[in-house]
C-alpha cells in the first residue's frame, strides 16, 4: 500500500503521546474579543478578570496589554502568585526566539525574593509547579538548555494536572521554542498534536488555535490547521496577532484573498490602539508587509504602491522618534523588494525611492541593484552588489534575515549577469543559490528571500528555451511558494512551450482565479487573459475541423 503525505503525517502525530484530557472545572469563562479559558486559580475574586484577560493577552502575544491586565490583578490582589508568574511569561517569547531574563527575575522578585520563597509561598501544589516552571525559564545557564529543562517542567505539569489546558497549551508552546527560531519539524509535529488536542477540547481557546498554526504554518501541513485559522480569527478580533496569524495558514495555501482580509483587521485593530493613544495610523510594520504582498500576490499592484509610498513617508517624517523612523525604513525597504520583484516595474515612484537610513537595509540595497539591473545599468547594479557585501559582512549572524544574505547576493549577482548577456554563468549562479535556500526552513511567511532563487533560475532557463527544466524548476518553487503569481506565470508558459498543454492551460486558469480583481494592466492578468483566449479560440478551431472532416 502506498503511503500518501496525509497518511504519513497522520501516523507522525499518532506517535505523539498526548494526555487523556478530564472534563474541565471550572466551566470556561468567555473574555468578548479575546477568547475562552479555564484556569482556576487561588486569586482574590475581584482580581480574576484582569488576571484572564492577561492570560487570553498573553496566548495572542500582545505582551504589553497583557502585563498591563497582569499587574492590574496584582494591584488588587498582591498575594495573587499567578499575577505574578503572567508578568513574568511576558518576557519570553519562544517563536521569536527571545527572553529578557532579567525583567522578568524583577517581577518574580516582587512575589518572592527567591525561587525558594516564592515555591513556599504558592498557595497550591499546582500553583507552585507554574512558579517553579518559570523559575527554571528564568534560571541561570545557556538559554537553550533553559527552553529545554522548562520544556520538561511544563510537560510534567500537564501530565500531572491533565484537564488543566492551560499547562497543555504553555507546553506546546514551550516545545515550539525548542528549535531556538529555527522550524524543527518534528519538534513541530509534537507541538502541533498538542495544541490541537487542547483546541479539540475547548475550540474557542486562543492558546491552542495559535499555536496549531504555528505549528503547521508551511504549505506540507497548513491543511492540518485551517480549522484553527478560521477559528482564532472569530474568537479574539480585539486582538492584531490574532487577525494576522490566521493568515500564516491562508498564505501557506495561497489564499490570498484571505491573507489580504487577515491583515486588513490586523491593521484596523492596530489602528484603534494608536488612535486611542493620540497616535496617527501606519502603513509600516510585520500586518502591513504581509498586507502589501497579499496585494501583489492579488494583481492590486496599486493598492500595494500606495502601502509602500506611505510606510516610506512615515521613514521620512522628521516629527516621528528616531527608532519609528528606523523601524518604518526597514518595513518600507522590505515591501519595495517584493513590490519590485512581482510587478517587474523598473520606474515609477517605488522603483525611485531610497532609504531614510544612514546605513540602508539589505533590502532597499537588494532592491535597486534589482531594478538597475532589469534596466540594463549593470554599473549601478554593481554598486549595489557591493554595498549589500559590505551590509550583510557586518549583519549579526544571529538575525532571523542573516541565513538568506548568501540568496540576496546570488540572485543579483545572477541578475547581473543576465543584464551582461551571459546566461550560462547567470544559471549557475542562481541554481546554487537556489539550492542553497533549499537547504533552509520553508519561510513562514512572504519570501526573505525577496524573490525565490529558484523561480530566478527558472526564468533564466525559459529565456534560454529549456522549457522542461524551466518547467520543472519552477513547480518546484510552486511547492515552497503554492500560487505565487510569478512562478505560477512562469510554469504556465514553460508547461505550454514544453508541450505540457493540458499542464500549462490548468495553471493559467488557476491564474485567472487568482487575479480576478487584479489591477486591468497588470502583466500576468493580461498575459493570463491572452493565453486563455488563445486556447479557447484554438479549442474553438480544432472543433470546427473536426466537424469538416466529418
Amino acid at each position: 500500500m502506498r503511503l500518501t503525505q496525509t497518511t504519513l503525517l497522520a501516523a507522525v502525530l499518532a506517535t505523539v503521546p498526548i494526555a487523556p484530557l478530564a472534563a474541565q472545572a471550572p466551566e470556561p469563562i468567555r473574555i468578548e474579543g479575546l477568547g475562552t479559558l479555564s484556569f482556576p486559580n487561588s486569586g482574590a475574586p475581584e482580581a480574576q478578570y484582569p488576571f484572564l484577560r492577561g492570560v487570553l493577552l498573553l496566548h495572542s502575544f500582545e505582551y504589553g496589554d497583557a502585563a498591563a491586565a497582569f499587574r492590574r490583578a496584582q494591584a488588587i490582589d498582591p498575594d495573587f502568585a499567578l499575577a505574578y508568574w503572567g508578568e513574568a511569561m511576558t518576557h519570553t517569547h519562544p517563536v521569536w526566539n527571545e527572553k529578557d531574563t532579567g525583567a522578568a527575575r524583577a517581577i518574580l522578585g516582587r512575589y518572592a525574593r527567591t525561587p525558594a520563597g516564592r515555591a513556599a509561598r504558592a498557595p497550591t501544589e499546582r500553583e507552585r509547579g507554574y512558579l517553579e516552571a518559570v523559575d527554571v525559564l528564568y534560571g541561570e545557564g545557556p538559554k537553550a538548555r533553559l527552553d529545554t529543562l522548562y520544556a520538561a517542567a511544563m510537560g510534567a505539569l500537564s501530565e500531572r494536572h491533565p484537564d488543566d489546558l492551560e499547562a497543555k497549551a504553555f507546553h506546546a508552546l514551550a516545545l515550539l521554542g525548542l528549535s531556538q527560531g529555527d522550524r524543527d519539524v518534528p519538534r513541530y509535529m509534537e507541538a502541533g498534536a498538542i495544541a490541537l488536542d487542547a483546541f479539540a477540547a475547548n475550540p474557542e481557546h486562543p492558546g491552542a488555535a495559535h499555536y496549531v498554526i504555528h505549528a503547521f504554518d508551511d504549505p506540507t501541513h497548513a491543511i492540518l490547521a485551517m480549522d484553527a485559522a478560521v477559528a482564532y480569527g472569530t474568537m479574539a478580533p480585539d486582538a492584531a496577532h490574532a487577525q494576522h496569524m490566521t493568515s500564516h495558514i491562508f498564505l501557506a495555501r495561497g489564499m490570498w484573498d484571505e491573507v489580504v482580509e487577515a491583515n486588513v483587521r490586523a491593521d484596523a485593530v492596530v489602528d484603534r490602539g494608536l488612535a486611542a493613544r493620540g497616535e496617527p495610523g501606519t502603513s509600516c510594520g510585520h500586518y502591513n508587509q504581509w498586507l502589501s504582498y497579499g496585494f501583489q500576490q492579488e494583481g492590486r499592484a496599486g493598492r500595494a504602491a500606495e502601502l509602500v509610498l506611505a510606510c516610506a513617508a512615515q521613514a521620512a517624517d522628521g516629527e516621528r522618534a528616531p527608532a519609528a523612523r528606523s523601524s518604518a525604513d526597514f518595513s518600507a525597504g522590505v515591501q519595495r523588494a517584493w513590490y519590485l520583484t512581482d510587478t517587474e516595474q523598473r520606474g515609477g515612484p517605488v522603483a525611485r525611492l531610497r532609504s531614510t537610513a544612514a546605513d540602508p537595509s539589505p533590502a532597499w540595497l537588494w532592491g535597486t541593484g534589482f531594478v538597475a539591473a532589469r534596466s540594463g545599468q549593470t554599473a549601478e547594479a554593481r554598486t549595489q552588489l557591493a554595498e549589500l557585501r559590505a551590509t550583510v559582512s557586518a549583519m549579526d549572524p544571529t538575525a532571523f534575515m542573516a541565513p538568506y544574505a548568501p540568496v540576496w547576493i546570488g540572485t543579483l549577482q545572477a541578475e547581473i549577469a543576465r543584464a551582461d548577456g551571459d546566461p550560462g554563468r547567470a544559471l549557475g549562479i542562481a541554481s546554487a543559490a537556489a539550492d542553497y535556500e533549499a537547504s533552509l526552513p520553508v519561510d513562514f511567511g512572504p519570501p526573505l528571500a525577496l524573490k525565490p532563487a529558484r523561480e530566478v533560475e527558472a526564468e533564466i532557463l525559459l529565456e534560454m528555451e529549456r522549457y522542461a527544466e524551466a518547467a520543472s524548476a519552477f513547480d518546484r518553487q510552486l511547492q515552497r511558494t503554492p500560487r505565487r503569481v510569478r512562478s505560477l506565470l512562469g510554469a504556465a508558459t514553460a508547461h505550454l512551450r514544453a508541450g505540457n498543454g493540458g499542464a500549462g492551460i490548468a495553471m493559467f486558469e488557476t491564474l485567472a482565479e487568482v487575479l480576478d480583481e487584479a489591477d486591468p494592466a497588470f502583466e500576468p492578468a493580461l498575459l493570463t487573459r491572452s493565453a486563455l483566449e488563445g486556447a479557447a479560440a484554438g479549442a474553438a478551431g480544432a472543433a470546427g475541423a473536426a466537424g469538416l472532416r466529418r
